[in-house]
Parts: C-alpha cells; sequence; structure tokens
C-alpha cells in the first residue's frame, strides 16, 4: 500500500537521503546547505511544493515541483525531481506520485504538466511511455557561468 501527500518536519532526514540519492543518479552534485535551503522551501509550501510516497510508514519516494505562468496558455506545472529508492521500485510509486501531481496540477487550472529525464534513463522512460507522451523536445543548457570575451 502506497499513500502519498505533503512532507512534514519528521521526514527531513529521509527526505534528504532520496533527494542526495536523486541528484548522485544524475551526477550532479550540489553544497549540503543546498539541502537544507531545499528542504525549507518546499515547507513553506509558496512557489516550490514537494510530495512524498511512504510504504509501510517509510518515505520510499519524493516529487518536487513548481508552477509557472507561460505565453500562450495558463499556467504549467513542471515536475522538477522525481526520486523512488530503489528497493521500492516497480511497485507503482512513481506512477501515483505522478498522479498526484497531476491532481494538484487540475485542481490550479495547469494546462500542463511536463517533465524531463535523461534519453538513457530507460526504467523511468518506460513508465513515462505508459502516462505521458513525448513531444520530441530536446534540450539545451546555456552555461551561464561562462566569460564573456
Amino acid at each position: 500500500m502506497i499513500s502519498v501527500g505533503s512532507l512534514c518536519e519528521d521526514d527531513r532526514a529521509a527526505w534528504e537521503v532520496l533527494a542526495r540519492g536523486y541528484k548522485a543518479y544524475y551526477r550532479t552534485t550540489v553544497p549540503d546547505e543546498k539541502y537544507e535551503e531545499t528542504w525549507q522551501r518546499l515547507r513553506r509550501r509558496t512557489e516550490f511544493h514537494g510530495l512524498g510516497a511512504w510504504s509501510n510508514g517509510k518515505l520510499v519516494g519524493i516529487a518536487h515541483y513548481l508552477f509557472h505562468r507561460t505565453f500562450w496558455m495558463e499556467d504549467s506545472c513542471y515536475l522538477q525531481d522525481l526520486f523512488v529508492d530503489e528497493a521500492a521500485r516497480g511497485r507503482g510509486v512513481a506512477r501515483t506520485l505522478i498522479e498526484q501531481v497531476a491532481e494538484a496540477s487540475r485542481e490550479r487550472g495547469a494546462s500542463r504538466l511536463y517533465w524531463t529525464t535523461k534519453e538513457d534513463n530507460t526504467t523511468a522512460r518506460a513508465l513515462y511511455d505508459k502516462v505521458a507522451s513525448c513531444k520530441g523536445f530536446i534540450r539545451y543548457d546555456y552555461p551561464l557561468a561562462m566569460a564573456r570575451g
């Protein structure tokens, strides 16, 4: 049985384990203080939102999302982070988290829910291909820290 809901203060340590797992999967490092900063942003529940998924009382999955305005349609919801503990994968945790973010998007009146993943993330993409459609876009990141010259 999977239950999904808002993260509470008692979830802080388990949330960080999952958040670090997410960052490690994508080979992204952030300073330790960014975990506390992100946790505080999630707890304020103003512009950044977080959900947890529990199995037998243990936090096994997290989803971070935000709403933003667009030029051509109503607000959009961006599912920025989705991560499930390896031991809990294949039991519907990610699907349930996506469905809860979709419900929050509908409640807000958002026009779309979208996310990105790495092309070689075949396990996640097998689920994503069942619950959503890939529109064929490719993401580019411009290095803003690059020196001008």
